[in-house]
């Protein structure tokens, strides 16, 4: 009896180690393929995120954050992975905020929910973070705040993309954001 509750106590335990960075299908898919950096320039990267986020490319004020999404756009899901063969979500967030503004992270979502300044959602700005709960920890899942909603995280099906947080599967499991800034 004592082997069978170990046995199942140690699966209990591998599984939700293993079902951080849990995210549902997106719905939310852009029309345009992921592209090299060297077939457009900045400007057509910034007019092509406008495009996917719903807002004018004026309101985009980061050409490096477009510039940097666009170079991981599809990159797998990996489970601890921390390169472009294969990323999870707190490895994405903390290379983006590292490459393009300089900061540096904690490595898990739950470290990284600990030290942000607290905002309530109508302040969010680009470089912001979103926290997610998927698995019953409190913070398992991570994104950057773009515009209008929307945000880019590592989706375990589809890898990075940019994703809304208005979407009900999203809204359900929203538990916190805030800046680094």
């Amino acid at each position: 009896m004592r082997k069978n509750t170990y046995i199942l106590i140690f699966f209990l335990a591998a599984l939700v180690t293993f079902t951080s960075c849990l995210s549902r299908p997106e719905r939310i898919r852009s029309n345009y393929p992921n592209s090299s950096k060297s077939s457009h320039t900045s400007k057509n990267t910034i007019e092509k995120y406008a495009d996917i986020i719903g807002v004018s490319s004026s309101e985009l004020s980061s050409l490096e954050l477009y510039d940097y999404i666009d170079d991981w756009m599809g990159t797998p899901h990996r489970l601890g992975g921390l390169n472009k063969n294969g990323i999870d979500c707190s490895a994405f967030t903390n290379h983006l905020v590292r490459d393009v503004y300089g900061k540096d992270l904690p490595r898990t979502a739950n470290d990284m929910a600990q030290v942000i300044k607290r905002k309530y959602e109508n302040q969010l700005r680009e470089g912001d973070l979103v926290f997610f709960n998927f698995s019953g920890k409190k913070f398992d899942h991570v994104g950057v705040y773009l515009k209008n909603n929307k945000f880019v995280h590592v989706s375990t099906s589809k890898g990075v993309i940019i994703s809304d947080l208005t979407d009900p599967w999203y809204r359900n499991y929203f538990t916190r954001a805030g800046s680094i800034l």
